[in-house]
């Protein structure tokens, strides 16, 4: 269960002013179809994160277990610096022919592809050598900071001050970096 705690808390909290969150808002206000929205990013994040938490527990078995614990660690600081730098989006999701549901999930997906939240889901994964806990926390874990974006899109927005939610995020990232950096000189010593 620390698994999935650990990956739902830093995950919700990572997400907070992310572009994923920033194209809920988009999403939202463009298609106004909150619950096809909704299972959208849920399908995209469960998809994503699966193959990724699969490469981290891929990971686990074939580099060294020393090696690893400080490259997850390293990894751990280096998304906690990462956190600290705002999210923009490219350009507006295009609207998909196939519809809402298709349109998020596609968008989402791609979003995902090689950002701080999938990166991290590798990480964890490797980290808790867990697939299965590590997915549904981080997909409840962006579900935690996206939904409301859906549901309360600009007014949220405006409301609320992203700078030090992303301070948070990088002090849990940069914390759990640091526990890793123990674990792993517990185990070299």
């Amino acid at each position: 269960m620390q698994a999935f705690f650990t990956s739902a808390a830093l995950v919700a909290v990572a997400e907070i002013g992310d572009k994923t969150q920033l194209l809920s808002f988009v999403l939202a206000a463009r298609l106004r179809r909150f619950y096809p929205i909704i299972a959208g990013i849920l399908a995209a994040t469960l998809f994503n994160h699966t193959l990724a938490g699969s490469l981290g527990v891929w990971l686990v078995n074939l580099v060294p277990h020393s090696l690893l614990n400080w490259i997850v660690a390293l990894s751990f600081i280096a998304f906690g610096i990462w956190a600290l730098r705002p999210d923009s989006l490219e350009k507006d999701p295009r609207i998909h022919e196939a519809g809402v549901f298709v349109t998020a999930f596609i968008a989402f997906f791609l979003a995902e592809m090689g950002d701080k939240t999938q990166l991290a889901t590798v990480a964890l994964a490797a980290r808790f050598d867990t697939l299965i806990e590590v997915v549904l926390g981080t997909t409840l874990g962006m579900l935690i900071a996206d939904v409301p974006a859906v549901f309360l899109g600009e007014a949220l927005a405006k409301r609320i001050s992203v700078q030090p939610i992303r301070c948070a995020a990088a002090v849990l990232f940069i914390a759990m970096g640091i526990f890793t950096l123990f674990h792993a000189l517990d185990l070299a010593i």
